[in-house]
């Protein structure tokens, strides 16, 4: 089968290549899939990269979620399960013709959804609305975020206003103000303006904010944790920065903040299985009206794999770059 490997880690636009591997065999209590499409996802270069939580034996099939028809079961899985079309997020390899999931993992998609949108319903979206779990917030709350224009920003934005929170959405840069709009997503603020922070404190006006999420790291922290009310919880989810965040000890101590790391493969792994299936329905159901939208930047052939790497690192970015495999 055609799939998207590397033999050692490195840079994933020069060592991933197409080759021929071979068809795996469902396990007990798994199921084969035959991909769709499968997406490019910022923890798949790092895995490919070496330096992610899990590190691969090579030679690897790149790739962690897809959507696909499943064509083959293991022992002691329902058969009913061939021709469905499913989502599975988590598993390794995807990024061929065919992979393995466990069965127990898959998510039926409603014919509502399409392909586009089901390739990445999973991975990014369920930590979006895993990590709003995690914040502890309610309807009416003021939360932060920062590189909100980013997958999983634009995703917790959303959903956040899904639920009747507040959110406020932190961008780099003047033109992803109009980034997030096109997404019908507000109170969003340019930190390349010297005053962002005065316009931050006069949209939340006398309410505090409960809650901060920290994608870049470095003073961007320390920022997070000066806009944060009393006994506030700020979140780090990503260091966009490389570096190590900064914070300064006076907003910890005299705010009493919390500061809480979020690494969505832990939490999800602690996740009852009840609560796992009530957010993946919010999720669905969310997405099949056009609450939250799972655009697509661009779809290539996985014969295009180095292409396909190079426009998921472009900056700039409005969607998910998908791979085509069938």
């Amino acid at each position: 089968m055609r799939s998207a490997i590397h033999d050692v880690f490195g840079d994933p636009a020069s060592v991933l290549y197409l080759a021929d591997m071979p068809l795996p065999e469902p396990a007990a209590g798994d199921v084969r899939i035959r991909t769709i499409l499968s997406p490019i996802h910022n923890h798949d270069l790092w895995t490919v990269r070496g330096a992610y939580g899990y590190k691969p034996v090579l030679p690897a099939i790149g790739g962690s979620e897809a959507v696909g028809f499943v064509d083959a079961v293991g022992p002691d899985v329902d058969k009913a399960l061939i021709g469905k079309r499913v989502v599975a997020a988590g598993v390794h390899g995807t990024w061929a013709e065919q992979f393995t999931a466990p069965a127990a993992s898959l998510v039926p998609v409603p014919d509502v959804i399409s392909d586009e949108a089901a390739a990445q319903l999973i991975a990014m979206p369920f930590s979006a609305i895993s990590l709003l779990e995690f914040l502890n917030v309610e309807r009416g709350d003021w939360i932060i975020q920062n590189a909100a224009n980013g997958a999983v920003g634009k995703t917790l934005a959303m959903l956040a206003h899904s639920r009747g929170i507040h959110m406020i959405n932190l961008v780099r840069r003047d033109g992803g103000i109009d980034e997030l709009s096109a997404f019908g997503i507000g109170n969003a603020v340019s930190t390349a303006a010297p005053d962002w922070k005065a316009k931050v404190r006069a949209m939340i006006g006398d309410a505090p904010i409960r809650a901060a999420v920290d994608s870049v790291g470095g003073v961007a922290s320390n920022d997070l944790a000066d806009l944060l009310g009393e006994n506030g919880l700020l979140v780090s989810f990503g260091t966009a920065a490389g570096k190590p965040m900064q914070i300064a000890s006076r907003a910890v101590i005299f705010k009493q903040l919390t500061i809480k790391g979020f690494w969505g493969i832990k939490i999800s792994a602690a996740m009852p299985a009840e609560e796992r299936r009530r957010l993946i329905s919010e999720l669905i159901t969310r997405v099949a009206s056009g609450e939250v939208k799972l655009p697509v930047e661009a779809a290539y052939d996985i014969t295009d794999i180095s292409e396909a790497v190079k426009s998921s690192l472009a900056p700039g970015k409005t969607g998910k770059v998908l791979l085509k495999l069938l």
